[in-house]
Order: C-alpha cells, then sequence, then structure tokens
C-alpha cells in the first residue's frame, strides 16, 4: 500500500518537472504515490524563437502554464501550484516572503519526500540556484512550531530531501539532444555541472516510464525548437536520456550510509506479512489536474 506516501517537486520553471524530475514523477505516480509540484515562475523569458516573433512575457506566460498543466496531466500529478513570481528574478524576491509560501504548500500537503534543484542550479541558473536554496530553508521552518508565517496548516517535518545529481553521462546525453547548457551571468559563462559518481547517494531505474516522460516534455512545444528531431531518438540514447535519475539524499531521518537507494522512499515503508506499507500521513486538501 501507498496511498499514504507523497512527493512534492519544488522547481522553478514549467518543463524542469519533465526534463529534470519526469521519471520520478511518471513512476511513482504509477505506483499510486501521490505526486505535487510546485513551481515559482511561469517562464515567462524562456523563448526560443525569432526574437520579433516573442509575444511578450504575460502571453508567453499563459502559454508555458497551459503546456505545464498538459505536462502535468500526462505525469498523473495531483496537483500544480505557482508561488506567482517572475521568471530570471527569483534570486531577487524577498526569500521571507518566498519561504511562507513554499511553507504554506509543505504544511497544507504534508509530503514525506521533497525534490528541487541542487545548489549549483543544475548549469548555475540564478532561479534553478534560488528554489533550492528557498525550498531547503521552507523544509526548516516548515517544521518549527513557532514559525507562524504559513497559517492556518499545523508545523509538518519533511522526513527526505532530494537534489538533482546528473552525472556527466546525463549531462552529455542532454546536451546531445538538446543543445549545451549553457547562461551567461554578470559577464561569466556558466555551464552545466555534473556530479561525482561517487556522491550519487540515490538511482532511480526510470527506463519504462520512457515514453511517458518523453510525451510529458513534447508538451512543452515552445521549448524545443528541435522537436521534430527528437520524436525519433534511437534506443540507446532514450535509455541514457530518460533509463536512470540519479539524486542526492541532502537531509533524512530515516535512513543513511553509503549504499545506493534504489528507491526515494527508503526508510519510509514497511513489511506486515510480507506486504509493503506507507506509514501513515495526515490528509490534506488537495485539487485534481
Amino acid at each position: 500500500m501507498t496511498s499514504n506516501l507523497k512527493l512534492m517537486c519544488v522547481l522553478a520553471h514549467p518543463d524542469d518537472e519533465s526534463l529534470g524530475t519526469g521519471g520520478i514523477l511518471a513512476k511513482y505516480a504509477a505506483e499510486g504515490i501521490k505526486t505535487y509540484l510546485v513551481t515559482a515562475t511561469r517562464g515567462e523569458r524562456g523563448w526560443f524563437g525569432a526574437p520579433d516573433e516573442y509575444p511578450g512575457p504575460a502571453a508567453l506566460g499563459r502559454i508555458r502554464e497551459a503546456e505545464l498543466y498538459a505536462a502535468a496531466g500526462v505525469l498523473g500529478l495531483q496537483e500544480v501550484a505557482f508561488l506567482d513570481y517572475r521568471d530570471g528574478e527569483l534570486d531577487q524576491v524577498d526569500p521571507g516572503g518566498a519561504i511562507a509560501r513554499i511553507v504554506d504548500h509543505l504544511r497544507r500537503l504534508r509530503p514525506q519526500v521533497v525534490v528541487t534543484f541542487d545548489p549549483a542550479g543544475a548549469y548555475g541558473h540564478p532561479d534553478h540556484i534560488a528554489i533550492s536554496q528557498l525550498t531547503t530553508a521552507a523544509i526548516v521552518a516548515a517544521a518549527d512550531p513557532g514559525y507562524a508565517e504559513a497559517q492556518p496548516w499545523p508545523p509538518h517535518r519533511v522526513s527526505k530531501l532530494y537534489y538533482f545529481a546528473a552525472i556527466a553521462q546525463k549531462i552529455a546525453a542532454y546536451q546531445a539532444a538538446f543543445g549545451e547548457l549553457t547562461l551567461e551571468v554578470d559577464g561569466l559563462q556558466r555551464r552545466a555541472v555534473p556530479w561525482e559518481p561517487w556522491g550519487i547517494t540515490t538511482r532511480i531505474e526510470t527506463g519504462a516510464y520512457w515514453r511517458r516522460i518523453w510525451e510529458a516534455i513534447a508538451c512543452h512545444r515552445s521549448q524545443l525548437p528541435g522537436y521534430e528531431a527528437l520524436t525519433n531518438l534511437p534506443e540507446a540514447q532514450r535509455q541514457n536520456l530518460w533509463g536512470t535519475e540519479t539524486y542526492y539524499r541532502a537531509l533524512s531521518l530515516v535512513n543513511g550510509g553509503r549504499a545506493i537507494e534504489q528507491d526515494l522512499f527508503q526508510g519510509l515503508r514497511f513489511s506486515v506479512n510480507g506486504r509493503q506499507k506507507a506509514y501513515p500521513a495526515a490528509t490534506a486538501t488537495r485539487s485534481g489536474i
């Protein structure tokens, strides 16, 4: 039984959920685990077409919001929530207010497992770095009975926090398919930062869900200028892209050690008469996709 288990991803932009965590979202939803997404922005500046065809931030935000809802339906998400910040400005927002918004969702939905970007933001993207910092702080605040900014929900203690931890082979596969991950910030070029294999704590096999992952990615048509070339990838490349997702266990109240996990919920399941069950969790109001 997995009905009491909940997974929440807290990310920066529409398409992060499909490109970054599509495998775990598809896998755990298929297992009956409730999956949720909190997205900080609507990606209003993510335009890859001709500059003179840019529809403007409001119109592009609506397009990308619709694409995200479509992808969420494919991945089986229970709910998508927006923090309503502007794309490219997340590192400049009031941190107290942003943390309170994330705490509100954590306390309302009460997930055991939370996933977000690593501290380097995958390739140094300021929004990715900011959402990693804000989410990590929100997990601490959500468990604090003295933190009163998120009402009326009672405190909630997240059991496990994970960061994206893409190794070099995965980054190479994505760049071969989608182009090089680079960004200029403050006059300096930032690139994808691979994790060393020894730094990986968790490896999730997601190859069985590659079709669903690809279908979710394909919902983000505004972000896929090379869409047609991606529809007929060879099997080996599909496996490199979507066969495995790797993570770093940044916080766990239930397990530890060097052994590689195969399950984000390791330590949160127990066996009764040979059957897997989940530790109970408080119920929470939700809205369906």
